[in-house]
């Protein structure tokens, strides 16, 4: 009887695979080891230097104030409630926006440049002017002009604001995306009686989308973070009940419970953001993504 594949193998090379196997750990678990262990030495000493700098008394207790970030953070609390609104309401809209803005700016042909053009001056310009002149702009020029049906309240040009600059910044992340897709796709495509909407439709869109995933979680972390600007035009967000809760005890703590709400919010999205970079890398490394 013929001997089966698994009494051919060579024992010596399942011998050498289990040391080298075994190796590889160990020197995975040595690598974590002193991974934590420089960590730890390097954050205890950054805070022996700053305990025992001449001003640490000070800092300690303007920013560090454990009752006063108890007695705030409920109210700041609340207040993030709207930076949290504000992004969800925004976010809808730029990621319509910004594909709009993308598609038009990807038509081709001399008919469609004014279109184009268009396009790219508004891409151009909101990318431009900062984010926070955006808001005042809009803010408090907005609603002098007395527009009929229009709300003038500053949570809406808040929003408004948000939307146009970001939709600016998305837009060019869409059209990398768009870019990327090789046009043999669409030269298949237009071969299978597709019109050129169509092709867009179903082919280029689809694997843009899914390729600008994690540019797109980027761009939305300092979405979440810029919510913090509509404070200037009035709006109570956390940003702004820290203002206040700081104006009455004249203590900075406050800024520490809004800073640990938004370090909430953006850390896990940001890791999200790295786990999906590095799933989209293992699956172009296999060939999985087209």
């Amino acid at each position: 009887m013929a001997a089966s594949p698994r009494q051919t193998l060579d024992p010596q090379g399942g011998r050498r695979s289990k040391i080298l196997g075994g190796a590889g750990r160990a020197e995975g678990r040595r690598a974590v080891v002193i991974a934590l262990a420089s960590t730890v030495v390097v954050f205890t000493a950054l805070a022996i230097v700053v305990v025992r700098s001449p001003g640490w008394p000070t800092i300690r207790s303007r920013f560090l104030d454990g009752e006063v970030f108890v007695r705030s953070f409920p109210k700041i609390l609340d207040a993030f409630l709207v930076n949290v609104r504000l992004f969800l309401i925004a976010e809808v809209f730029i990621l319509v926006l910004a594909l709009a803005i993308a598609v038009l700016r990807s038509l081709p042909g001399p008919v469609f440049f004014p279109i184009r053009a268009l396009a790219i001056v508004y891409t151009d310009l909101f990318r431009g002017i900062p984010t926070i002149l955006v808001i005042y702009t809009l803010g408090f020029g907005a609603p002098a002009l007395q527009l009929r049906g229009v709300p003038d309240q500053p949570f809406f040009w808040a929003v408004v604001a948000l939307v146009l600059v970001y939709s600016a910044y998305v837009a060019e992340v869409y059209r990398a995306g768009i870019e990327s897709v090789h046009e043999s796709q669409v030269a298949a495509a237009r071969s299978l009686g597709l019109t050129r909407w169509q092709s867009m439709r179903h082919v280029v869109l689809p694997q843009a989308v899914r390729r600008v995933i994690p540019p797109l979680l980027n761009d939305f972390i300092g979405l979440q973070k810029d919510t913090a600007l509509v404070a200037t035009i009035g709006v109570i967000d956390a940003f702004r009940r820290a203002q206040i809760e700081n104006a009455a005890t004249f203590d900075y703590t406050p800024f520490l419970a809004t800073a640990v709400l938004f370090v909430a919010i953006t850390i896990p999205l940001a890791r999200f953001t790295d786990w999906l970079l590095l799933r989209d890398r293992r699956r172009r490394a296999t060939g999985a993504v087209p």
